[in-house]
């Protein structure tokens, strides 16, 4: 019974190729949210990303002081190539 519940609890989402987390983005899934996520790009560990794209080999980073008219940070595109994991 112990095991059963220690896998449970375990159990990860898969990472999608893309993922965003602002909750208006359609890209957003809250439930791999509850689990801590990590982002390499060029293999060096990012930890100011807002949206990925694996795929596509893309990361968003929010500028440092600049807003968009909403008040939201601007987003930053940089290009490399894209790792997601669980840490």
């Amino acid at each position: 019974m112990n095991d059963t519940t220690k896998n449970e609890t375990t159990a990860r989402p898969a990472l999608p190729d893309r993922l965003s987390v602002n909750p208006r983005s359609p890209h957003y899934v809250a439930e791999i949210f509850e689990h801590d996520i990590g982002i390499k790009l060029n293999g060096k560990e990012r930890f100011d990303v807002e949206e990925y794209c694996i795929s596509e080999g893309w990361v968003k980073a929010a500028a440092p002081k600049a807003l968009d008219r909403r008040g939201q940070p601007l987003l930053m595109t940089v290009k490399g190539t894209v790792e997601a994991f669980y840490r």
